[in-house]
């Protein structure tokens, strides 16, 4: 049985308190406004604009489910339901991996891609809009290399098309 601490925690600061509610607070806003616009204009929830954006920026089209599912950040059980759904709309298919039959691939039809680019300039603009219209250029900068030290402390970003997999 492992010992249990006596050390106090390290409990935040109000600085860092302060930094931690504005933080959580974007990070259930930021993507819920997202989400309104792209149901609204595009019918799509952000999370399939996501795994169908995703598919768009890589070779072919074509993407391991294992590696899609890093990419969007949930679970493979999560991401099935999800394909499933985009396969009914004819957005996608899946299919064996033809180098290792243990996996399945995610592509993208052409019907997706289409839907991927009928609803990319309305999600630019609301990313523009809340992002970047309200920051300098020096902000936004620093906010790319804040959120790549937090990235980095949270692990490898695996299965990103911008950050392939080492």
């Amino acid at each position: 049985m492992a010992a249990m601490s006596t050390d106090e925690p390290r409990w935040l600061d109000s600085a860092e308190e302060e930094t931690w509610l504005a933080m959580v607070t974007l990070l259930m806003r930021f993507p819920a406004a997202l989400d309104t616009q792209l149901q609204r204009d595009a019918g799509l929830s952000h999370f399939e604009y996501q795994v169908l954006s995703g598919l768009s920026m890589t070779p072919g089209r074509t993407l391991r489910m294992s590696v899609l599912a890093e990419f969007a950040a949930c679970s493979l059980s999560r991401l099935s339901h999800t394909a499933k759904r985009l396969e009914g709309r004819g957005w996608l298919h899946r299919t064996p991996d033809p180098e290792d039959g243990r996996y399945t691939l995610a592509v993208l039809t052409d019907e997706g891609m289409a839907k991927v680019e009928a609803a990319a300039p309305g999600h630019v603009a609301e990313v523009r809009r809340l992002l970047f219209d309200p920051l300098t250029k020096a902000q936004y900068g620093q906010l790319k290399s804040i959120s790549g030290r937090v990235n980095d402390a949270i692990g490898p970003l695996r299965g990103c098309p911008s950050h392939p997999a080492p």
